[in-house]
C-alpha cells in the first residue's frame, strides 16, 4: 500500500496519554498526532527520534495527523495498528500471501459470536476468519506479541479455537512493521496468558502466519513470511 496524500516528516517530542504524541515539524511548529497504538511501544520509542505523520481532513477529529512510523536501529518502524488490517485485506484480496491464496470472498469487520474478526475469506469448500495483530517490538532478533498484557487479544484467540471446532478456517496473522528482525514469538514474560493461549490455539488447529512488512515513508510492503517459535 501507499500513502497518498504523501506524509509529513518530524522529530518525536513525546507520546503521553497512549494516544498522543507531540511532534516538531520541519518549520519548527509543534502539532499533537494521534497514536493508534495502545501498547506499551516497548523498544520502538525514542524521543527526538525522526517520524512521519499523515495528515487528516475530518472536522471530527480533534487532531490533524496520524502518527504512522519512527526510525528505530537503522530503519522505519510501522506504529500505526490499523495499517496491518488493510495490509493483510489486500494482500488475500488480490492473492500474494502464499498460505492464504484462492478466495474470491473477501470481507472485512465481519461478527463471529461476541466478537468482531478482521477478515472472513471464502470459496468453494473453504470459509476462513482471519485476525491480525500489529507487531512492533524487537527482543534479540525475535519479534515479539504482545508489548503489554492483552486481554482482548487472547479473545480474538478463544474466538478461533471456537471458530476452528465449528469447521471454519481460522488464522492468526501478525504484521511485523520493521526489518531488523528474522523471527517470530510470543512475548511470554509480559503477557505469559496470551503465549500459553496461542500455544493452545495452535494445537487446537489455528494456523500461525508472521508477515514482515517493509516499511518506508512511501509505502509499506509484506516481503516475506517469518519463522516462528511459541
Amino acid at each position: 500500500m501507499r500513502f497518498n496524500p504523501p506524509l509529513i516528516p518530524g522529530k518525536l517530542i513525546r507520546r503521553y496519554k497512549r494516544f498522543l504524541a507531540d511532534v516538531e515539524l520541519e518549520d519548527g511548529s509543534v502539532v499533537t498526532a494521534h497514536c493508534t497504538n495502545s501498547g506499551s511501544m516497548k523498544t520502538c520509542l525514542e524521543n527526538g527520534a525522526p517520524v512521519y505523520l499523515s495528515p487528516v481532513n475530518d472536522p471530527k477529529r480533534k487532531t490533524r495527523f496520524t502518527w504512522e512510523m519512527i526510525f528505530i536501529n537503522g530503519g522505519w518502524v510501522g506504529i500505526n495498528t490499523s495499517i496491518p488490517n488493510l495490509l493483510t485485506f489486500e494482500a488475500v484480496r488480490d492473492g500474494k500471501i502464499e498460505q492464504l491464496k484462492g478466495y474470491t470472498l473477501v470481507k472485512r469487520e465481519v461478527k463471529f459470536l461476541d466478537s468482531r474478526l478482521d477478515i472472513y475469506a471464502e470459496k468453494p469448500g473453504e470459509r476462513c476468519f482471519i485476525e491480525v495483530k500489529n507487531v512492533t517490538m524487537k527482543v534479540g532478533d525475535f519479534a515479539r506479541f504482545p508489548d503489554a498484557r492483552s486481554a482482548r487479544g487472547l479473545k480474538h484467540l478463544h474466538t478461533l479455537m471456537e471458530a476452528r471446532k465449528q469447521g471454519y478456517r481460522a488464522v492468526m496473522v501478525y504484521i511485523v512493521q520493521r526489518m531488523d528482525v528474522n523471527r517470530f514469538g510470543a512475548a511470554s514474560d509480559i503477557d505469559p496468558d496470551y503465549a500459553s493461549g496461542l500455544k493452545q490455539a495452535f494445537k487446537k488447529g489455528v494456523e500461525v502466519i508472521p508477515l514482515q512488512a517493509e516499511v518506508s515513508p512511501q509505502r509499506i510492503e509484506i516481503v516475506r513470511e517469518l519463522p516462528f517459535r511459541l
